[in-house]
């Protein structure tokens, strides 16, 4: 049997209204959640734990804006309620409900460059490709 790993990513972009606004060169994931135990009065160990909500922050390394979304006038700091769109071989992970919290620029003449963006997602599905 042979090893191959992890599936990478293929693709990894901002989508925004169902449009490729900026492509991305590497992003991680970090996924965390509110859950509680629940305590009983007598017990040495929680009796259950209450599923809490989820929270995604995602840090976004060297984002390209598309050459349409420039012509449309989009800037990253204008973005909210956006998608980020994870194509991999077998499947694309989508973090819908995107706002960004914070924006790091290198500035070059003539590119439309964001070296770090960080953003918060509401939501994390995957589909079959």
């Amino acid at each position: 049997m042979e090893v191959t790993g992890f599936p990478t990513s293929c693709d990894i972009y901002l989508e925004l209204d169902g449009k490729k606004v900026a492509v991305v060169q590497s992003y991680t994931a970090k996924a965390t959640k509110s859950s509680q135990v629940v305590e009983a009065f007598g017990e040495s160990e929680p009796v259950a734990t209450i599923n809490g909500q989820s929270k995604y922050v995602l840090e976004l390394t060297r984002l390209y804006a598309t050459d349409e979304a420039i012509s449309d006038g989009i800037d990253f700091f204008s973005l909210a309620d956006f998608s980020l769109v994870i194509c991999k071989p077998d499947r694309k992970v989508i973090y819908s409900g995107c706002q960004w919290s914070a924006i790091q620029e290198e500035g070059k003449v003539g590119a439309m460059v964001a070296e770090k963006v960080t953003l918060m997602a509401t939501n994390r599905i995957e589909v079959t490709a």
